[in-house]
C-alpha cells in the first residue's frame, strides 16, 4: 500500500524516460512510481491536485543560511539613501546595544545608493563608544569605526574604515563567534524561508572559516538542528577552504592537507552531509574586488586576488589530492584563468574523472574560457538573480563589450558544461522562479536586456534548479527528478512555467514543498 498517491496533476518529473506525469505514488519518503505503475495501487490519502504544477524541489547549490537568518534579525541600513539618513539610523542601533566598548552589528551596506563609502570618522561621531561594524551587502567588505581599528594588527590595510576581503576577516574574528544555538536559529530561519519558495536541498557555501564562516564549531550547529527535528530541508555543508591543516599521512595517502580525521566530501547523510571545500580566490563585483584582467570601465582597477596565486593553486591542488570535491569561488575572469589553470594541474597530478568540480559564481567568463570549463568538466554555479537585480550596475561597470559575458547560461549550455542555478542566498533574492525567468527574458528589474543572446528556454532553466543541482551536489543518485527510488521532495506550483508568458514565472504561486513525502512549512517556530 502506498503511502501517498498525487492524482489529477502536471507532473513535470524531469526524467526524460516518462517526462510528464498525471499520478506519483509516495512510501516511506521515496517516489514509487508514476501513471499507470501506481494508479491502481492502493494508498492510505490520495491528493487531486486539481491540475496544479508539480516539479522536483528545487535545489539552491550556493546559500548562506547562518549569515541570511542572522542578517534577517540584525538592524539594517537596506533601502536608505542618503548618508545623514544611514548615520541616524547607525546611531539609533548603538545607543539600542550594550554599553560603550559592545560591538553593534548592521547589515544592509551598500555604497552605490549612497554614492561613496562610509568613513570611520562618521561612524566615530555616532557611535558612541561602540565598536560599529557595517557588513556590505555581498559579504566582500565593511565599513568599522576607529573603536575597531584600534583593535587590529597594524599591517591590516583599509581606507578609512573600509575593509575588504581578508582585511574583513580580521575584524570579524576580533568578537567571540556566535554560539551554536544562536546559529541554529538562524539557520532554521532561513531554511523556513527556502521552504516557502520551493526548496528541498541547498548547499551551504562556506562553513568554520572562510569570508563568511561564523564558528570554528559550526557544523554543531546543524547537527543540533538535526539532533532536535528542527533541520526545514537538506543541506550539504562546504568548510572553508582555510581548514585544511597540514596532515602526517602515508605518503601513498597523497594527502597533504586535510580536515581532522580525513573527513572529506561525501561524508554524512541524506538530511545533513558534508560536500565541497569552498575555495575563495578574488571577491565580488559589488564591491568591486572581483579579479578581472582587464580594468573596471572608467577606472584602472582591476579587482584583486585573496591570496598569492602560488598560494591559492596550492591550496587547490592539495584539496583535491585528499579527495575532496571543490568549490572555487571565482567571479571574474583573471580569477577564472587562476581557478581553471589549478583545477587542470591538479587532475594532472591525480586524475579523477567523476570530481565534479565546481566553480561558483562564473561571474565574468570570457569567450576562449568557456571550451576550457567543458574539457575540465567543471561546472557553472551561476545566480540569475544578481543580473535580475544588480544587473544595470554590473553592466555598466563592464562596459558593452563584456557585459554579455556576465553569469552566462546559453554560452555554457552550447560548450557542453553543467549549468547549476543557485542564489548565494541572502546577498539578493533567493527565488528560484524568478531567478528562472531572468534566465529565460535575460532582462533585468528596469527592463535592460542583459546578455540577450545568453538565454536558455524554460526547460533548461528548470533543469538548472533541479537536474543540474543534484549532480553538482552529488545528490543526482537521489534527487533532481521524480522517477522510482529518488526521494519524494518535490513542490506544488500554482501554473506550468512552462506555458505562461515568461514575465509571469517569478510570480507563480508556490502552493506547497513536500520534504521526503510530507508536507513542510515556510513558517518560523512560534
Amino acid at each position: 500500500m502506498l503511502c501517498t498517491r498525487l492524482t489529477n496533476a502536471n507532473i513535470l518529473t524531469m526524467d526524460p524516460d516518462h517526462p510528464v506525469a498525471r499520478d506519483l505514488g509516495i512510501w516511506r519518503g521515496r517516489v514509487v512510481g508514476v501513471d499507470e505503475a501506481v494508479t491502481s495501487l492502493p494508498a492510505r490519502e490520495v491528493v487531486d491536485l486539481q491540475g496544479a504544477t508539480v516539479l522536483p524541489g528545487f535545489i539552491d547549490s550556493h546559500v548562506h543560511l547562518s549569515w541570511a537568518g542572522l542578517k534577517a534579525r540584525t538592524p539594517s541600513i537596506a533601502g536608505l539613501t542618503r548618508v545623514e539618513e544611514v548615520l541616524r539610523a547607525v546611531e539609533e542601533a548603538a545607543t539600542r546595544g550594550g554599553g560603550p566598548g559592545s560591538w553593534v552589528a548592521i547589515g544592509g551596506y551598500d555604497q552605490r545608493v549612497l554614492g561613496r563609502h562610509l568613513t570611520a570618522a562618521e561612524l566615530d561621531r555616532v557611535g558612541h563608544g561602540r565598536r560599529i561594524f557595517l557588513m556590505h551587502d555581498s559579504g566582500h567588505a565593511c565599513v568599522v569605526n576607529t573603536a575597531v581599528l584600534d583593535l587590529l594588527p597594524a599591517d591590516v590595510p583599509h581606507e578609512d574604515g573600509l575593509l575588504v576581503e581578508g582585511a574583513m576577516g580580521a575584524a570579524r574574528k576580533l568578537r567571540l563567534p556566535y554560539s551554536q544555538a544562536e546559529l541554529a536559529d538562524a539557520i532554521e530561519h532561513a531554511g523556513r524561508a527556502c521552504l516557502a519558495e520551493g526548496i528541498t536541498a541547498c548547499a551551504e557555501a562556506g562553513i568554520g572559516g572562510g569570508l563568511l564562516g561564523h564558528s570554528a564549531v559550526e557544523l554543531g550547529a546543524y547537527q543540533l538542528l538535526r539532533d532536535e527535528g528542527r533541520l526545514p530541508l537538506r543541506v550539504q555543508l562546504m568548510p572553508g577552504g582555510d581548514t585544511l591543516k597540514p596532515v602526517r599521512a602515508h605518503e601513498h595517502d597523497g594527502i597533504p592537507r586535510a580536515l581532522d580525521l580525513g573527513l572529506r566530501t561525501g561524508f554524512g547523510d541524506d538530511w545533513l552531509s558534508v560536500g565541497a571545500l569552498k575555495i575563495y580566490t578574488d571577491g565580488g563585483m559589488m564591491a568591486r574586488t572581483a579579479a578581472l584582467t582587464e580594468p573596471y570601465e572608467g577606472t584602472e582597477h582591476t579587482g584583486q586576488l585573496q591570496d598569492d596565486p602560488e598560494r591559492l593553486t596550492d591550496l587547490i591542488v592539495d584539496g583535491h589530492l585528499a579527495g575532496w570535491q571543490l568549490a572555487v569561488h571565482a567571479i571574474g575572469d583573471r580569477a577564472a584563468d587562476l581557478a581553471l589553470d589549478a583545477l587542470e594541474q591538479a587532475q594532472k597530478a591525480r586524475p579523477r574523472p567523476d570530481a565534479r568540480h565546481r566553480v561558483e559564481h562564473a561571474g565574468l567568463i570570457r569567450p576562449d574560457q568557456l571550451p576550457r570549463f567543458a574539457r575540465l568538466g567543471v561546472s557553472a554555479v551561476v545566480q540569475p538573480n544578481f543580473l535580475r537585480y544588480f544587473g544595470d550596475d554590473y553592466a555598466d561597470v563592464m562596459g558593452e563589450r563584456r557585459a554579455p559575458w556576465m553569469y552566462r547560461g546559453r554560452g555554457f549550455l552550447d560548450h557542453g558544461v553543467t549549468l547549476v542555478g543557485s542564489s548565494d542566498r541572502p546577498v539578493t533574492d533567493g527565488s528560484p522562479l524568478r531567478a528562472v525567468q531572468f534566465m529565460v527574458e535575460r532582462t533585468s528589474v528596469s527592463g535592460r536586456p542583459i546578455g540577450p543572446d545568453e538565454a536558455v528556454t524554460v526547460d533548461e532553466a528548470l533543469r538548472a534548479y533541479t537536474v543540474a543541482g543534484a549532480y553538482a551536489c552529488r545528490w543526482d543518485d537521489s534527487a533532481g527528478v521524480l522517477a522510482p527510488g529518488k526521494r519524494a521532495d518535490l513542490v506544488v506550483l500554482g501554473d506550468d512555467p512552462r506555458r505562461v508568458d515568461p514575465s509571469r514565472i517569478g510570480g507563480i504561486e508556490v502552493v506547497s514543498t513536500v520534504v521526503d513525502g510530507r508536507e513542510a512549512t515556510g513558517e518560523a517556530r512560534p
